[in-house]
């Protein structure tokens, strides 16, 4: 019986495969165990060598997902396709130290825990060769998941930890699934406290492939942040869109000052919301809607109808903060309001038409990705 299940999410990581297994294969001597590689379609084949791999080796599996992307969804698919009793998660790319997951197991299984996580930050830990601005940027994120972890955790950045099922089915249908951070998100998911233990690791340098950090890893971050918070109130998603329509409205000013010089008014306003919409657009298709980023012949179509939309939007502000101000509110109270329903109205339409989740998109989002898993024939086990 499988006792421990290991699920790893892989984009790029084709380099890897082997020596992780190798390295899982010798620190887990005596313990029954899988490991799941959830891969998001890499184009460098890390999908078909795992299943290569797999035909040879009962304990290796492979999921491969078509048209979804994200850390934190492949590790919740991953940990959800095992019966084993214990999950474990961690990263294809050699940073995690595996020798400690014994101990993690252990730990777990002895100490009446929730969640057993490897932990840089606490003694006889170490972000080991990380640059001082990764290490500032990771201490940020811990300060800001205070905001929804209700739990004593050094390290809750990590993507390094192991937990227990019942853990897992208890807190499964109140995750976010969004971005990088799955350790945030399922202890923030939880109704109580989630019962830690921390063990230390020294994070290593990667060993081959590129890091995924980025700006975008930020936001989805923020994203995630906000969703525990005020996401039975607000989408996250119309958070953001709004923080890019502030830019937009920027851009939009800064603009109309300085055309003013040399054009007319109407010439110069008109221009200006020109580049402001355009800006917002391509903001919203690169961020707010990252996991439907149109590309190509939809790009074009998309900016039209986000152009469209918008235009309307502009009408239907005029329009309602004139009657507001007319119904006896003070100006500024009017032209919030008016600003308020253009905003939800713009993303409303784009979400519906700029944005749509396509028929083909939704099926494949609800699971018509191809799994192969352990074939169903005995295998011996090299």
């Amino acid at each position: 019986m499988i006792e421990l299940a290991i699920v790893v999410p892989t984009f790029k990581e084709k380099g890897n495969i082997h020596p992780l297994l190798e390295r899982l294969n010798a620190a887990l001597a005596g313990i029954e165990y899988e490991v799941i590689f959830v891969d998001d379609d890499s184009p460098d084949g890390t999908a078909a060598q795992i299943r290569g791999i797999s035909t040879g080796d009962r304990r290796v599996r492979s999921l491969q997902r078509i048209g979804r992307r994200g850390l934190a969804s492949a590790c919740i698919e991953g940990m959800l396709s095992t019966a084993a009793p214990y999950v474990a998660v961690m990263d294809a790319d050699l940073q995690h130290d595996e020798t400690i997951l014994p101990l993690m197991l252990e730990k777990l299984k002895e100490g009446g825990f929730d969640l057993v996580v490897g932990s840089r930050n606490v003694e006889g830990g170490s972000m080991g060769e990380f640059s001082s601005s990764r290490v500032r940027l990771s201490g940020l994120g811990r300060r800001l998941s205070n905001l929804i972890c209700r739990c004593e955790i050094q390290d809750p950045m990590s993507g390094f930890f192991l937990l227990d099922r019942r853990f897992l089915e208890e807190v499964a249908h109140s995750v976010s699934g969004i971005g990088f951070k799955i350790l945030v998100d399922l202890i923030a998911s939880a109704k109580r406290p989630v019962r830690i233990a921390e063990v230390p690791f020294t994070f290593r340098s990667r060993l081959h492939g590129e890091s995924k950090l980025d700006v975008l890893v930020g936001l989805e971050y923020l994203q995630l942040l906000l969703d525990k918070l005020i996401g039975d109130i607000v989408p996250p998603r119309f958070v953001i869109f709004s923080l890019v329509g502030a830019v937009g409205l920027v851009l939009y000013l800064s603009a109309l000052w300085t055309m003013l010089h040399w054009l007319g008014f109407g010439t110069a306003l008109a221009v200006a919301a020109f580049l402001a919409m355009t800006l917002n657009f391509f903001l919203n298709n690169n961020f707010t809607y990252r996991d439907r980023r149109l590309r190509g012949r939809r790009l074009v179509g998309g900016l039209l109808s986000f152009y469209a939309a918008c235009s309307v939007g502009v009408v239907i502000t005029v329009k309602f903060a004139q009657q507001v101000k007319d119904s006896g509110i003070p100006w500024y109270a009017a032209g919030l309001v008016g600003l308020i329903v253009s905003s939800v109205w713009n993303f409303v339409v784009t979400m519906l038409f700029t944005w749509r989740l396509r028929r083909r998109d939704a099926r494949r989002s609800r699971g018509e990705a191809f799994q192969s898993s352990s074939v169903p024939v005995q295998r011996e086990t090299p």
